[in-house]
């Protein structure tokens, strides 16, 4: 199986607005149940070996869990007291899932409100009104999460060579990326906000702390293909300027992000080292820049089965 597939965002563009917004609606169900977490990873979905996942959510005496099968192609409902319900996932309008999805959930006596705008998306139509997007490819979701899963890998051995806080992988269903964030440790200026459907609140507690975050996009916007990205927040002066590796890395003035196109990683004679060497090299420039205290901060990436050594 092709760890790399190809992912042309014309060919699957539709599904991918879709999808996007599918996995808002279920974000939201696991934001209005789950306790704030710092920088709202309670809100994330989480790569898993068919899909996606909320992970368990509190309800009462109960926890409930909805993930995404990209195998078998179903959005599954599971409770804690054994009940099971299954979505098949195909065509079909953002509203005739939402309608679906909290239908089953009644059933199984989950009583959840989300609000149904849509976040990061200027201009969204309501859930239970979107009778436009309903795109399925089910080679191309299977894809996509193909390349998820290749990227999870690469993220979690990236993220061993840090002993500061660092965020989980974890999939941000508001902008649809897979994200890995270090901090250096100390607070960053009061973010702007201005992030279309998201509270300035939200955005200034995600950003109150130093950044260097990197993860992976399936395009959209000012960037038509896919793409692997790092940003620090702040951006120390210089960061856009700053040599970075491999050659095919360059710097978005429109994203504010370095990015490196995704096929670059797919058809390198190694992906991984590819990909790791971006992630460390992007990495860098801001720490160096910013000034962190590299020497306490990092580590020897971590081995399989071996304590790391103190």
């Amino acid at each position: 199986m092709n760890d790399w597939p190809e992912l042309p965002f014309s060919a699957w563009k539709d599904t991918r607005d879709t999808l996007h917004l599918w996995t808002q609606i279920v974000g939201k169900i696991r934001l209005m149940q789950a306790p704030w977490l710092n920088h709202s990873w309670h809100v994330v979905l989480y790569v898993t070996a068919r899909g996606l996942t909320t992970s368990p959510i509190p309800y009462e005496d109960r926890v409930f869990q909805i993930d995404f099968d990209f195998i078998d192609h179903v959005l599954l409902v599971q409770t804690s007291d054994g009940h099971v319900r299954r979505i098949a996932l195909a065509p079909m309008p953002v509203a005739k899932l939402y309608a679906e999805l909290f239908a089953v959930m009644a059933e199984l006596g989950l009583h959840v409100r989300i609000t149904t705008i849509p976040s990061e998306i200027a201009d969204g139509i309501p859930f239970d009104q979107d009778y436009t997007h309903a795109a399925y490819d089910r080679d191309y979701a299977h894809r996509f999460w193909r390349v998820l899963l290749s990227a999870h890998r690469i993220f979690t051995q990236f993220r061993t060579g840090f002993l500061g806080k660092t965020s989980p992988v974890h999939f941000f269903w508001g902008s649809f990326d897979l994200a890995v964030t270090r901090f250096s440790g100390r607070p960053a200026p009061r973010h702007p906000g201005g992030v279309p459907h998201m509270p300035n609140v939200v955005a200034r507690e995600a950003y109150s702390h130093e950044v260097s975050s990197a993860g992976f996009w399936p395009g959209g916007g000012p960037i038509d293909y896919a793409a692997f990205f790092s940003y620090a927040y702040p951006a120390p002066q210089g960061f856009a300027a700053a040599a970075v590796r491999p050659e095919q890395a360059f710097f978005s003035k429109d994203l504010g992000d370095f990015l490196l196109p995704y096929d670059a990683v797919r058809i390198a004679p190694d992906p991984a080292c590819t990909l790791m060497e971006f992630l460390q090299s992007t990495y860098e420039a801001a720490a160096n820049l910013g000034h962190w205290d590299r020497a306490a901060l990092e580590c020897e990436f971590g081995q399989a089965g071996r304590p790391r050594v103190v």
